[in-house]
């Protein structure tokens, strides 16, 4: 699913670590913010004549970070936000948030809620069991701190992450982009950056996750500006429509245009 989009700095929508306007990028090394976006937007200027005219079209790369208490608070807004619209999630996890102390959500204590509790709040029974794996795989050491996981390599951390139900290589793969900052992560299975990829390379049919992924090789060690580019791609697209579609409404002429008397 594409993560929406507000003044250039994508905002997940299918599981959501929103990260903060801003125009910094989030680097994940210890590079500079500038270094890396210099870098980045060369890079991939240089290794693909497409890509690069999709960098001149977008314009400079918009992408940060964004906090999160823990682990376990950051997959808990992933799993509450999956296959759900923006505005229904926040309310769900607001709900949900307002249920612990300090609307600070912890494994312990969400252990301690009954399902009549979490179902309350609006969550399914299937969001349930999740958070309930989540918290149990928390407390016994199998999902990581967020200061262990900044230690792990990307491959590693998605391989601690999916063993708690609920939570696929695509919830792994945001949180590596929008929590830990990482510049090297391409969610080939995802929509709307295949969807981008269709576009950016003027596909007739949408690619598979191996055509993607297979591309996604030159633009190595800088796959999540790629991955934001071909986001923007779509995003383009629908400004473009919208845009096409006003300018038909207002040349219209109406039927009674042009008589007289």
């Amino acid at each position: 699913m594409l993560p929406t989009v507000g003044s250039g700095v994508v905002k997940p929508s299918r599981s959501r670590p929103n990260p903060p306007i801003g125009p910094t990028p989030a680097s994940g090394t210890g590079d500079g913010p500038e270094v890396l976006l210099g870098a980045a937007e060369a890079h991939l200027v240089s290794c693909d004549e497409r890509m690069g005219e999709l960098v001149a079209k977008v314009g400079p790369l918009r992408l940060v970070s964004s906090r999160a208490r823990s682990t376990f608070d950051a997959l808990t807004e992933s799993i509450v936000y999956q296959q759900l619209s923006g505005k229904a999630a926040a309310t769900i996890h607001g709900r949900l948030c307002a249920l612990f102390p300090r609307r600070r959500v912890h494994p312990e204590a969400l252990l301690a809620f009954g399902d009549g509790d979490l179902r309350g709040a609006g969550l399914s029974r299937g969001k349930v069991l999740a958070l309930r794996d989540l918290a149990e795989r928390t407390l016994g050491g199998t999902v990581p701190t967020l200061t262990a996981l900044r230690a792990m390599s990307d491959d590693a951390i998605v391989e601690r992450l999916v063993q708690v139900r609920g939570i696929g290589p695509w919830t792994a793969e945001m949180l590596l982009i929008f929590r830990l900052g990482r510049p090297d992560v391409l969610p080939a299975t995802d929509f709307g950056i295949r969807n981008g990829f269709m576009l950016t390379y003027r596909k007739r049919s949408m690619p598979t996750p191996l055509e993607v992924a297979r591309r996604g090789e030159k633009w190595r060690p800088y796959r999540t500006a790629a991955s934001w580019y071909l986001w923007r791609a779509v995003d383009l697209a629908k400004a473009t429509k919208v845009d096409t579609t006003k300018a038909k409404a207002g040349t219209a002429v109406s039927p009674r245009a042009g008589r007289r008397g």
